[in-house]
């Protein structure tokens, strides 16, 4: 446990080296990861996005892949193709970007859905699908992917179903003045992700995902995270709730962050902390709600002080 809680804050420390400030974010990040899962991060251009992409392939000595998306780009860009070669009279497989440890899908909301949906599948399944033809993806695998949620001019906003595909959506925020300046001075000279050392390898993620597995929730947790999710179903301010799928996503997530503080089971505490994060993406206001400007997170505040939290040792299996 101890082994599995320091590789966590290892890749965290390691990420700070190159992105001040941010250590919430990173650590949300981390968590994702260790999820065996994916994160939307929705952002102004300029606040280290891909800078924190990359330092994550890097701390895990994985390979990182970054695509631009535009309206040119097709799927078989990101899942490959097949190609025949005469030399050997037989089709060949072309990997697309997809084929790496960590991929950024970069402004993701600026290509059309059928380009869009082709990450439905390695997303899902960790799996792409050519020809009729299934190949694996290398593991860990995880999509970081980026939005601008002020410029909509040429964009294709994603679909229900691949946003509740990310387990959480992420914002960096601009730095405070204090951070801002020693951003500057960090890289004023030079760049410091040039000197950025890989502290954990895929293995050890690998083996992190499957240690998550293995942390308990009693029933009582689990009747709590019910609780929270169905409210938002009954919200009469939402038009649309979160799906099972977010229940489980919120499940797995408080377990990850159980381990990464050092815990072999949940705690009430873990739940609150990834409810945002986790479900906000997940919910569609009416417009009633955003005329009075009432937002997403509002409504997930309000619903965690109305439900009771399970008190009681949280460690006790039957």
């Amino acid at each position: 446990m101890e082994k599995s809680r320091q590789v966590l804050h290892d890749i965290v420390t390691n990420i700070e080296k190159v992105i001040v400030g941010k250590t919430d974010i990173i650590k949300l990040m981390v968590i994702s990861l260790a999820c065996d899962s994916h994160v939307l991060i929705e952002d102004v251009p300029g606040v280290g996005k891909t800078t924190l992409v990359s330092a994550l392939a890097k701390s895990i000595n994985g390979s990182f892949n970054r695509i631009q998306f535009t309206p040119d780009v097709m799927p078989s860009d990101i899942t490959g193709f097949s190609m025949y070669n005469q030399k050997d009279n037989e089709f060949e497989f072309h990997k697309g970007i997809v084929m790496g440890n960590i991929l950024l899908a970069d402004e993701i909301n600026r290509t059309p859905p059928k380009t869009q949906s082709s990450l439905l599948e390695a997303m899902e399944e960790k799996q792409v699908t050519v020809d009729g033809k299934t190949h694996d993806l290398p593991r860990p695998f995880m999509v970081l992917a980026t939005q601008n949620p002020i410029e909509y001019l040429g964009t294709y906003p994603l679909p229900e179903a691949q946003i509740d595909r990310f387990i959480m959506k992420i914002s960096i925020g601009y730095p405070k003045e204090s951070e801002e300046q020693k951003i500057l001075e960090l890289y004023e000279h030079e760049n410091p992700f040039e000197q950025l050392k890989p502290i954990a390898s895929c293995d050890d993620i690998i083996y992190l995902q499957n240690k998550v597995k293995d942390i308990y929730c009693c029933d009582r947790i689990m009747n709590y995270i019910i609780k929270l999710v169905n409210m938002t179903r009954q919200s009469q301010d939402l038009l649309l709730g979160a799906s099972p799928r977010g229940s489980l996503y919120l499940l797995i997530s408080a377990k990850a962050l159980a381990l990464y503080e050092g815990r072999e089971f949940v705690i009430p505490d873990d739940v609150k902390e990834v409810f945002l994060p986790v479900i906000s993406h997940r919910l569609i206001l009416r417009n009633e709600a955003k005329f009075n400007k009432i937002t997403s997170d509002k409504i997930l505040l309000d619903i965690m002080k109305q439900v009771d939290v399970p008190t009681g040792d949280y460690h006790e299996k039957k």
